[in-house]
């Protein structure tokens, strides 16, 4: 069936959702959206144009559009800090709630929005976006799949020449861990994910080279711990000197019992071990190559469609809220470690935040 939308938020990010994300599964008659809300009057216009709305559909209060929306979810596209006060309007109206990434700004809040959602009865997930593109999808089926074996370490890369000031925008140029908040949250939730289990223990160590015009740490090595045994390390930089692995051309490697799994800038190569030989060595590029899988949709507009799947009777979505919350208290154990300068049990820490719950 086809499921109406309220959508909120259609300024800088949430431009992309009504001009790219959306549209697919409208023409597709996956969803209808019968609302949209933004506090810019230019911003508002210019997606009710995009999305093919009457001027009554549009909104420059959320209060006002929940009021006069009758809607089966709605999508937050807003700053962080601001998601509670829009979940806080959704869920007494019984409405579900798709939400950009991180759940909100704080681990405390992050929690109290899946406890509401829990509490109201209502499915709540995160377009946790990076995972779902078409080469991690791919390298997440062959590392799934009986060929490779368990899972030893997983590696990651994403290194970025936004040293410059205002280059990768200027709100992150003013934050405390920008290369954490905006850019690890996606890569740690793809590594559990490869893992195959929570994260237990994580150790960050975050600093800021002269030549990065930031005010907070730019850099960050990390090392992590997974209950299955697995173990992780992630590098990321926002001041590298040549984009060597930047925004969607990441590098992930899987060593795994049985062979080697590595995506570098959307290509996935695998390596099969000799059972036959005491020894063998090998390098990049001579590998099997694997073709990536094919499908209409990727990133947020197949969350679209597999939450709408959800609200069907179908299986939970992947980034439902409480399994998001793993990835979330991830990220804010990270910065605690950075913060500290010692391994953090993630774990404990997230359960640190519910007691009394």
């Amino acid at each position: 069936m086809t499921r109406k939308v309220l959508h909120i938020g259609a300024g800088g990010h949430g431009a992309r959702w009504c001009e790219t994300f959306l549209p697919p599964n409208v023409a597709d008659g996956t969803i209808e959206v019968v609302g949209l809300v933004d506090i810019n009057a230019e911003v508002l216009e210019r997606g009710r144009k995009q999305l093919g709305l009457k001027p009554e559909q549009c909104f420059s209060s959320a209060k006002e559009a929940f009021d006069s929306v009758a809607a089966d979810f709605c999508t937050i596209v807003t700053p962080p800090a601001l998601h509670e006060s829009i979940v806080d309007l959704a869920l007494p109206r019984g409405m579900h709630i798709l939400s950009e990434k991180p759940i909100a700004d704080t681990m405390e809040a992050s929690v109290r929005i899946a406890d509401k959602a829990k509490a109201a009865g209502c499915k709540m997930a995160v377009t946790m976006s990076v995972r779902f593109d078409q080469d991690k999808s791919t390298l997440r089926h062959v590392v799934s799949g009986d060929t490779l074996g368990r899972v030893n370490t997983v590696s990651c890369r994403h290194s970025s020449d936004y040293r410059k000031y205002d280059s990768w925008r200027r709100f992150r140029h003013e934050m405390a861990y920008p290369t954490l908040i905006e850019g690890a949250v996606h890569h740690l939730d793809i590594m559990a994910d490869l893992a195959g289990a929570p994260c237990t223990s994580i150790f960050a160590r975050s600093w800021k080279p002269e030549w990065a015009e930031y005010k907070g740490d730019t850099d960050v090595i990390a090392l992590m711990e997974f209950a299955n045994g697995v173990h992780g390390v992630y590098e990321g930089s926002a001041a590298q000197s040549t984009g060597l692995n930047d925004w969607h051309f990441e590098y992930f490697r899987v060593e795994a019992e049985s062979g080697t799994a590595i995506l570098d800038h959307r290509e996935v190569e695998v390596f099969h071990r000799d059972p036959k030989r005491i020894y063998q060595r090998n390098r990049q590029g001579k590998g099997q190559q694997v073709s990536l899988l094919t499908g209409k949709k990727w990133n947020h507009s197949l969350l679209i469609e597999q939450f709408c799947h959800w609200l069907d009777g179908g299986p939970a979505l992947a980034t439902n809220v409480e399994d998001n919350l793993q990835s979330v208290a991830m990220l804010f154990a990270a910065i605690e470690s950075a913060r500290l300068g010692r391994p953090v049990k993630v774990q404990e820490f997230l359960q640190s935040f519910r007691k009394g719950i």
